[in-house]
């Protein structure tokens, strides 16, 4: 009766509290095993004085994963099965590299780096570590022939 009743409590703390936390790590985990994955923050659609003047706002936490000639990007706190948002490399035209700055320091993991980019004509901002960002812009340079590509 006894293990029955802890079996139970352990299930509903599962569940209801610490079961979230377990299902993000699922998910995660469910999203790298097949590779080419890589942690990215990111902040869409950013207005011309945001860019200008960075204030730390906007960004979610996820995790980038290629896929052919796109990138899946899922946020880390959902559990949305699907990527929240999809980066087609021949869309993509970067525009600048920068350091995290004020604000942003403190929203972003410690060794960011954040390219910003064009994407159909919206603004996107893209934060990763170093290697990661060498990792996307080599992918972005091996377009196929034909493929109109701009890093800058």
């Amino acid at each position: 009766m006894v293990l029955a009743l802890l079996l139970c409590g352990a299930v509903v703390l599962l569940v209801g509290g610490g079961g979230g936390l377990f299902a993000f790590g699922v998910g995660r985990r469910l999203i790298q095993r097949t590779g080419g994955t890589f942690d990215c923050n990111l902040r869409w659609a950013v207005s011309e004085q945001e860019a200008a003047e960075p204030t730390g706002t906007g960004w979610a936490y996820g995790v980038a994963r290629y896929n052919g000639d796109r990138i899946e990007w899922f946020r880390v706190f959902s559990y949305a099965p699907r990527p929240k948002r999809f980066l087609v490399r021949g869309g993509i035209e970067v525009l600048e590299r920068r350091l995290p700055q004020g604000e942003e320091e403190l929203a972003l993991l410690s060794d960011a780096v954040i390219l910003a980019c064009a994407l159909h004509g919206v603004r996107v901002e893209l934060a990763m570590s170093e290697d990661a960002l060498t990792g996307f812009l080599a992918w972005l340079e091996a377009a196929p022939p034909g493929q109109r590509v701009n890093v800058a």
